[in-house]
């Protein structure tokens, strides 16, 4: 899968979390989940678990706590699908 098609796909999921006061077109590959994007902690435990779904691999707590920005989801979802390949 493209790094186009991953970061779409990415999008979708975070977009269900977004606050009122987010829009989908604020969000980009340097946007921070917590402090730019405004996603609680509980919120981004439910976009890993979309992640894990949605790309078919499996986040350790470290990874978890790697991923601070989309391009660092990014970075993980590509390391862990290489891994199973």
């Amino acid at each position: 899968m493209d790094e186009k098609k991953k970061y779409e796909k990415l999008k979708k999921i975070v977009k269900i979390y977004l606050p009122d006061d987010v829009s989908i077109e604020d969000v980009n590959l340097n946007s921070n989940f917590t402090t730019e994007l405004n996603i609680n902690s509980a919120n981004l435990v439910d976009i890993v678990l979309d992640v894990e779904d949605e790309f078919d691999i499996r986040l350790e707590n470290e990874d978890m706590d790697g991923m601070q920005t989309v391009k660092d989801a990014l970075a993980i979802i590509d390391k862990k699908q290489n891994e199973k390949a």
